[in-house]
C-alpha cells in the first residue's frame, strides 16, 4: 500500500498498479472501514486505489494518513457478497451494434460471444465515470476487444458494454466508447429510487439473454 497526497485535503490510496480482484476487495474493505468517520468528506473508489478527501480544519493531513494506515492494517478483505443482481439482455440487434466486431476480434461465432458473455459471474469493482456507471470485473479474457477509435456522441441508456478488459452498463443515456453488445431493458439508475443506483461495489452481476420483452422493475438475490 502507498500514500501520497493528491492535493492539501486529499490523499490517494494505492494498493497496486494493475487491476485485480484481491486489490480491488482491499479497496472495499478500506472504504467500508473509513465512511462515516469526522474528518473525511468523500471517499473515491476505483480498481485499486482510493483518494481519501478530508477537511483540513478538523483533521490534520498526518492524522488521515495515520487514520489510513490503522484501518488498512486492521481491516480484512470482505467476505462473499450477499447480492446476486440479474441483469436480462437483448444481444445483438439495435442494441448491440458491435456484436459482431467482438466476434471478430476473438475468433468466435457471435452466438459464442453470448453464451460465454452470459456464462460469467462480475463483481462490481466500482462505480464512477458517469452516474451510477458499474465498472465489471470478471469479463471472460476471450472477450475482451479494444475501445472504439472515436466515442460515439449518444450511447442508450441499458447498453452492455465491453471496454477492453472490462464489462459494464450504461445507466444513463451519455457519451461512451465501449463496445455494445446488447442492451438491458432492466432500470439501472431511478432517480426516485432508495439508492437511485441498483448497483453498488461489491455486488456480483449475471447476464441472463432473453428475446424481446417490457421494461422490468429491479430484482436482486
Amino acid at each position: 500500500m502507498t500514500i501520497r497526497p493528491a492535493s492539501d485535503r486529499a490523499l490517494l490510496v494505492e494498493f497496486d498498479r494493475v487491476i485485480s480482484p484481491a486489490a480491488n476487495a482491499r479497496v472495499r474493505s478500506l472504504t467500508a472501514a473509513l465512511a462515516g468517520l469526522r474528518g473525511i468528506l468523500n471517499l473515491h473508489p476505483a480498481f485499486a486505489s482510493v483518494l481519501v478527501e478530508f477537511d483540513p480544519r478538523l483533521v490534520a493531513q498526518d492524522a488521515v494518513e495515520a487514520l489510513i494506515r490503522e484501518r488498512a492494517g486492521a481491516s480484512s478483505e470482505p467476505g462473499a457478497q450477499d447480492r446476486l443482481i440479474e441483469i436480462p439482455v437483448r444481444y445483438g440487434g439495435d442494441g448491440g451494434p458491435d456484436l459482431e466486431d467482438v466476434a471478430r476480434h476473438a475468433g468466435l461465432a457471435a452466438e459464442a460471444v453470448v453464451k460465454l458473455h452470459s456464462s460469467a459471474t462480475y463483481t462490481v469493482y466500482f462505480v464512477g465515470f458517469a452516474t451510477c456507471f458499474p465498472y465489471l470485473g470478471g469479463l471472460p479474457e476471450a472477450l475482451a476487444t479494444p475501445r472504439l477509435a472515436a466515442p460515439r456522441k449518444l450511447v442508450p441508456a441499458g447498453s452492455v458494454a465491453i471496454g477492453g478488459s472490462q464489462a459494464g452498463v450504461y445507466p444513463l443515456a451519455s457519451p461512451g466508447g465501449w463496445r455494445l453488445i446488447g442492451r438491458t431493458p432492466l432500470a439501472l439508475f431511478d432517480i426516485h429510487g432508495e439508492p437511485p443506483g441498483l448497483l453498488r461495489m461489491g455486488d456480483r452481476v449475471r447476464f441472463v439473454a432473453i428475446e424481446n420483452g417490457p421494461m422490468l422493475s429491479r430484482t436482486c438475490a
